[in-house]
This record gives C-alpha cells, sequence and structure tokens, in this order.
C-alpha cells in the first residue's frame, strides 16, 4: 500500500513537469506539431516566425518520431530560408518597384520571343469576324451544293436520256442535264442548312461551310432559291412538263421527307434510296416525254443499288451518325443493315435480267454483267457475315465503279433505233412516225 501511495504522489507530481520540459525541447529543436503526426512527414519547420523548409525530403521510417528528434543534431541538413510575404497594405519602395517592374518588362520580353506559338494560338481561339472573299467564293458554293453529288446525279440522269429508245438530240440533253443539275445544287443546299446543329457534331460534317460560318444562311437560301427555281423552270419550259414536275418533287422529297426523317426513323434511308432513283427516270422522260417500263428499270437499278453503297458507308460512320443524332440503320438496326444491303446486291442480278425481257438491251446484258454483279454479291456477302469495317469498305468502293460500268455496259448492249422501228415500237407512233424519223 505504501508503494502504491509513492508512485501517486511522485507521477501525479512528474507528469506537468514532463509536458513543460517537452514544450521546451520542441522549441530548441525547431520541430512543431507535424512531427506528432505519425503517417504524414511534413518538412517544414518554424523559427523565429520564418518558415524553413529542407532542400532534401526525409524517407518515411517506422522509428518513433521522438527517436529522430535525438538524430537531428547528427544529420547535415541544408536549410534555405524562405523570406516572409509582407502584407498586401504595406507600400513598395521606389527602388524595389522599379526593380520589379523590370523584372516584369524582361520576363515578358522573353515570354514574346521564345514562346510566338502560344500567342497565336491563344489568338486563334479568340472570337473574330470572317470575311468572305469572292476568291473563295465558288468553292465554297461548290461545297454547299456537295458538288461530287451532283456530278453522280447528273451523270445518272444522262444514262437515263442514253439508254432512252430514241434518237439523240443534243439541246434537249444540254438542257435536261443543266435543270437537273440545278435542281440537285438547290436540294443540296436547303439540306446543308436544315441540319447545321446536327452537322457541327459530326467529324465528317463539321467543316461544312455554313457549321464553319464561312457564308451566312440567308445567302445560302437566296443560293438555292437562284439554282431552284431556274431549274425547275428549264425543265418545265424547255424540256417536258412531266420531268419538270420529277424535278420538283425530287427537292420535295430530298429535303422536306428525307432530312427530318434521318432523326425520326430508320425508313429515312428508303425514301433517301427513291430520291436517288429519279434522276435516271427524269433523264428518259426528257428523251421520250414519257414514263414506261424502261424509266422504272432504270430506276430500280439505282435504287437498289443505293442500299449497299450507302449501308457499307453508314457502317463506318456509326459513332458520326449517332453523335449527331442520326436513326441509321447501322446504328439502330445492324443486323438489318447487313441484310438489307445483301439483298440490294442479288436485286441488281434479276433486275439485270429483266432488261432484255422488257426489249430495252440484248440478252448479252445480263451475261456480260453478271461477273461484276456476282463480285458485289459475294462482297455484301463478307460485309453481313463479317460485319467489320475492313469488309464495309471494300463494298463501299466496290459500289463506286460498279455503277458507272454497269450503266456503261448496259448502254452498250442496248438495242440500237433501228430494231426499234422495224419492230414499230418507238414512243409516240408507229411505222410511220419511225419512216419520217428516217428521213432528212
Amino acid at each position: 500500500g505504501l508503494f502504491v501511495w509513492h508512485l501517486r504522489n511522485s507521477g501525479g507530481r512528474q507528469i506537468p513537469c514532463r509536458f513543460v520540459h517537452l514544450y521546451h525541447v520542441a522549441n530548441d529543436r525547431l520541430i512543431t506539431f507535424q512531427y506528432f503526426n505519425f503517417l504524414k512527414r511534413m518538412y517544414v519547420t518554424q523559427c523565429n516566425k520564418d518558415l524553413s523548409q529542407r532542400a532534401k525530403p526525409k524517407s518515411d521510417s517506422i522509428v518513433s518520431p521522438f527517436h529522430e528528434l535525438q538524430q537531428l543534431d547528427q544529420e547535415k541538413k541544408v536549410v534555405h530560408k524562405i523570406s516572409p510575404v509582407p502584407p498586401v497594405h504595406q507600400l513598395w519602395s521606389e527602388t524595389s518597384g522599379r526593380n520589379e517592374l523590370r523584372e516584369m518588362k524582361s520576363a515578358a520580353e522573353t515570354e514574346d520571343s521564345v514562346m510566338p506559338v502560344g500567342a497565336e494560338s491563344k489568338e486563334d481561339r479568340q472570337w473574330k469576324e470572317m470575311k468572305l472573299r469572292l476568291d473563295d467564293l465558288p468553292g465554297i458554293l461548290a461545297r454547299l451544293s456537295k458538288i461530287k453529288l451532283t456530278a453522280l446525279v447528273i451523270s445518272t440522269a444522262s444514262a437515263g436520256f442514253a439508254m432512252a429508245p430514241v434518237p439523240f438530240e443534243l439541246t434537249c440533253f444540254l438542257l435536261a442535264s443543266l435543270g437537273t443539275g440545278l435542281a440537285s445544287c438547290a436540294a443540296n443546299s436547303i439540306n446543308q442548312f436544315f441540319e447545321v446543329p446536327f452537322d457541327s457534331n459530326m467529324n465528317r460534317t463539321k467543316n461544312r461551310p455554313l457549321v464553319r460560318g464561312q457564308i451566312s444562311p440567308l445567302l445560302a437560301v437566296c443560293f438555292a432559291a437562284s439554282c431552284g427555281i431556274p431549274g425547275i423552270a428549264l425543265l418545265t419550259l424547255g424540256v417536258n412538263p412531266l420531268t419538270g414536275a420529277l424535278g420538283a418533287f425530287n427537292i420535295f422529297l430530298y429535303t422536306c421527307c428525307y432530312t427530318p426523317l434521318k432523326r425520326m426513323s430508320i425508313a429515312n434511308t428508303w425514301v433517301g434510296a427513291v430520291v436517288g432513283a429519279i434522276p435516271p427516270v427524269m433523264g428518259w422522260t426528257a428523251a421520250t416525254g414519257s414514263l414506261d417500263a424502261g424509266a422504272l428499270l432504270l430506276g430500280g437499278i439505282l435504287y437498289s443499288w443505293q442500299f449497299p453503297h450507302f449501308n457499307a458507308l453508314s457502317w463506318g460512320l456509326r459513332e458520326d451518325y449517332s453523335r449527331g443524332g442520326y436513326c441509321m440503320m447501322s446504328v439502330t438496326h445492324p443486323g438489318l443493315c447487313r441484310r438489307v444491303a445483301l439483298r440490294h446486291c442479288l436485286a441488281l442480278i434479276g433486275l439485270s435480267t429483266v432488261a432484255p425481257v422488257l426489249d430495252i438491251t440484248t440478252w448479252t446484258f445480263p451475261i456480260i454483267s453478271l461477273p461484276i454483279n456476282l463480285y458485289i454479291s459475294y462482297l455484301g456477302f463478307r460485309f453481313y457475315r463479317d460485319a467489320d469495317r475492313s469488309s464495309s469498305r471494300k463494298l463501299f468502293f466496290c459500289s463506286l465503279w460498279h455503277l458507272p460500268m454497269l450503266l456503261l455496259v448496259m448502254f452498250t448492249c442496248k438495242k440500237s433505233v433501228l430494231e426499234k422501228e422495224d419492230k414499230g415500237d418507238l414512243p409516240g407512233g408507229g411505222h410511220e412516225t419511225a419512216m419520217e424519223i428516217r428521213l432528212p
């Protein structure tokens, strides 16, 4: 009992003394509260209200911090003094102000000399007014009207005109080609006008003139009107009213049906195929003035060709179409996309066989066109089976040369006008009309 009583009295008296001693040691050894943190090592100490930092941090150890205090005197420390930051309200002296101004000027000069590229890129990122130069206007309008697509439309319309079973008339051909091209430019321009907010989200279309602001929407609409109105008038008055009506209907179908359907339903692909099938029909009606089986056959060939062409193209652009908010078969129905492409590849073989049955070509046409039709069907089957970018790319590039080659073979195998005259199958008359055409 006496031993316990002695420990209580001595321990209770010595505890406050030990804490006071520890406080003095802490001030002498320049330690702060960070030394009592066992999980983190802070290498900043305080002495006479100045902050000091070790040049080389210590490595963590499992030794007690109190044991580390004993080794501080033995270690050689390199201490860098950090000058205190003066309060904001103190006034700078004239000499210090001049020195700092000189340093700021020298730093600015070095930045301008060393990093001119960064300054230019910063200026490029700023909003600035874009000025339209007259030299750039033809190229901008060509991209606004999708000049490559317009050239394809004119070529298919020319093929329809050339396949018509009537004598070739150069003036009518030029008027029909010009009117069809103007109608195509108008439809493409209106399409880009409506799709500016969606084209800006796609990598393939983000550099279009309206998206980049190279021309104003008013100028785009005026250009579309200046192409569409004369184009339809030229087809109606210079060719025939049926061709003009088909041209006006195609503009309406492309701008008011196909364009909004791209964000609503996958049916837009079928509507777009109808739009692409009308130009050869317009070429046929421009030559004959009638809508008969030959025009429908040419339209059917173009209709079926567009499915392997566009479905293979859209397969590699699925990310872009989904980012732009378009409902494409390749995005929402990938299996249907591949099946439809294969079906219409096979349909091209059947349509080529129907041509001599309708007395449009000779029987050599389905035989000569069979190899290229079988090849695109094989690539369509590869695309259906593999469903990868490589097979879709091969099918797309095959479709680019397949159509002109098929139309060229079809033209070479076309039945001559003399054979039509002998049979009395010329449109708009019988044997008497054929005799009149033969005479000078």
